[in-house]
């Protein structure tokens, strides 16, 4: 993991904002006035990070980055449907963003509902459906369910959105897109990066 942290810029910055983070010597950087009017002219992330919906878990506030900076899509249990893969693709293809990091966090209320078998209601089950192939992989594994069952997820979306998105294989092989898996522990602020 250290490699790939060493070899990718992008990766490199959002790891060194998380850092300043956890030890809480926040730069804030990218929240001026300046910077509001400079986006007026268009907009140009350097990573995309596909998170939970969770109040916990803002990636602009946990990478300690700023206005512009971060193209962030967020979804309960930071699961897949077509309105979440066209919205990276978009990042991706036209506004040439080459890093993507899938982030699950610890005490995932959805994947805790799911790994519960919550009776839910509204539109609510299309998430736990959503979520069942991680939790299928994960519940026979030692250890604590909601937890392995997060780590499964998303390990899952990370290589479902690699064989997905337009044009993603090839560019992933190519080496012009890194799609990472992430991990955010709310006690600590640290973000983990999976094994790929």
């Amino acid at each position: 993991m250290k490699d790939i942290v060493a070899n990718n810029a992008d990766l490199r910055k959002l790891m060194e904002g998380n850092k300043r983070y956890v030890s809480s010597h926040l730069e804030h950087p990218d929240q001026s006035s300046e910077r509001r009017f400079e986006l007026k002219h268009g907009q140009h992330p350097f990573a995309i990070i596909l998170g939970c919906s969770d109040s916990r878990v803002p990636p602009e506030v946990l990478f300690d980055q700023g206005l512009g900076d971060l193209y962030v899509v967020r979804v309960a249990g930071n699961v897949l449907d077509q309105m979440i893969v066209a919205s990276i693709e978009y990042a991706v293809l036209h506004l040439n963003v080459s890093l993507v990091m899938v982030m699950g966090h610890t005490q995932c209320g959805a994947v805790a509902a799911t790994c519960n078998h919550e009776q839910l209601e509204g539109h609510l089950p299309s998430l736990t459906f959503a979520l069942n192939p991680a939790f299928n992989q994960a519940k026979d594994q030692p250890g604590n369910l909601v937890e392995n069952v997060t780590l499964a997820n998303v390990g899952l979306v990370s290589e479902e959105l690699k064989q997905t998105g337009m044009h993603f294989p090839e560019m992933v092989e190519k080496g012009d897109l890194t799609i990472v898996p992430a991990y955010y522990h709310i006690g600590t602020g640290k973000v983990e990066l999976l094994e790929v």
